[in-house]
């Protein structure tokens, strides 16, 4: 009996190894070093990838729990909050932006979304998937968000629970005025959210001050971090709407409710397992953001964003955004008619090594999109990017002196020498 029982079992496991699929015969790719001057991700710190290779611990370890503490005080320094609920969502910004309005609105919630480029018309799908009404207000892409037509929708709408805007939209690279439309809304008694997925540590950002509600950022954008976690943080007001919710939050990966136990660091309740070596980079990030102190790497970005600009300006280029609301993290320049968008950027990879980004929806093929965030925004990046395009026009058939950009971008360093 044992036998013909061996030789079954014997039998069986060879014919499901007969029917397996043959094994993949993959050639190594080894990633070149990139320089990212794209919408994101951007090029990661050094010591941010060597924080990331450190050895992995379990995520209810004691070890990465005071680690969870840490980075949840480095979060509240960067978003220049008090709020208890400051943490890394584990997903990329779009995740964040997610739980923000699954765990806000309720099935017949009115919403007022301000939208003026890809991500507030983001904004509008999460809503409508909610179930709430959604007033949708418009801006011209490349035009910040006009507080009037906010102020106006407020008084249409009365019983409107929630604003929602973009502070830097980064399809177009336009900077709104977050402070003037966040006591709009919080004169008309409603909570906010507020995308600042491209403007946290790249320019001024006041959560507590501006009395915003709900924001969420990218590790990849201004913290040079690799993609996958979003730092995120909710008020006592939008923790209390939420434990007032009279039906669960659509998702259960991303309730906040179920986080909040998770997160608190005196009933610690297992909700799913961490990206443990994502949060040592986030961690070290962060720890880079308060040595260097935050309106150092403002007037960083800022400086950097003005060579820049001077520097295409110089090559005959002709930016979206008007200087006044132009986003210091990320440049968005008009395609000539007579330069094709998709030469130019492989030019620039393949030759040079540097990624510039496309325009999104009805900008696709008519912006280049450059961003000088965290670890890039620096005079190195500037002044290779346009010493790289310079010549790539040239090439193209544009009349332009060799070295023209440079030297704008150069002449403006040096008049804010001790700056760079």
């Amino acid at each position: 009996m044992t036998d013909r029982l061996s030789a079954a079992t014997s039998t069986a496991g060879h014919n499901r190894h007969d029917t397996l699929i043959p094994r993949p015969r993959i050639q190594p790719v080894s990633p070149v070093e990139r320089l990212l001057l794209g919408p994101g991700p951007t090029s990661v710190h050094p010591r941010v990838l060597g924080a990331t290779a450190a050895p992995t611990v379990s995520h209810i370890d004691p070890i990465f729990i005071s680690i969870m503490e840490e980075v949840k005080e480095l979060l509240r320094y960067a978003f220049q909050t008090e709020n208890a609920f400051t943490v890394p969502i584990s997903g990329p910004g779009s995740a964040a932006m997610e739980a923000s309005f699954v765990n806000l609105l309720e099935p017949g919630d009115k919403v007022i979304i301000c939208r003026n480029g890809v991500f507030g018309n983001r904004m509008v799908q999460i809503a409508e998937r909610c179930r709430a009404v959604v007033v949708a207000i418009d801006d011209e892409w490349g035009e910040p968000v006009d507080p009037e037509k906010l102020r106006q929708a407020l008084q249409a709408h009365p019983d409107s629970k929630v604003v929602a805007f973009v502070h830097a939209e980064t399809s177009t690279g336009v900077l709104s005025d977050a402070e003037a439309l966040s006591a709009l809304a919080r004169e008309a008694g409603c909570l906010t959210i507020v995308d600042t997925v491209t403007s946290l540590v790249g320019v001024p950002l006041f959560i507590d001050a501006w009395g915003i509600d709900v924001a969420y950022s990218g590790s990849q954008k201004c913290l040079s971090c690799p993609p996958g976690l979003s730092p995120t943080t909710f008020s006592k007001a939008a923790i209390d709407r939420i434990r007032a919710r009279q039906t669960p939050a659509q998702s259960w990966f991303l309730d906040v409710g179920l986080l909040l136990s998770y997160w608190s660091d005196d009933s610690r309740v297992y909700h799913h397992t961490a990206p443990v070596n994502a949060i040592y980079g986030l961690r070290e990030a962060l720890l880079m953001v308060a040595e260097e102190e935050l309106p150092a790497a403002w007037s960083r970005h800022s400086l950097h964003q003005r060579a820049l600009s001077v520097g295409l300006e110089a090559l005959g280029l002709e930016l979206l955004v008007a200087e006044r609301y132009r986003l210091a993290p990320l440049t968005t320049v008009r395609i000539p008619a007579n330069i094709a968008d998709k030469t130019v950027r492989a030019h620039l990879l393949d030759r040079f090594g540097i990624e510039i980004g496309a325009g999104l929806g009805p900008l696709a093929g008519k912006v280049w999109r450059i961003g000088l965030m965290g670890k890039n925004s620096a005079s190195t990046s500037v002044l290779r990017c346009l010493e790289a395009l310079n010549a790539v026009l040239i090439e193209l058939g544009a009349d332009l002196a060799q070295g023209i950009a440079v030297e704008r971008a150069e002449s403006l360093y040096r008049s804010n020498a001790g700056s760079r």
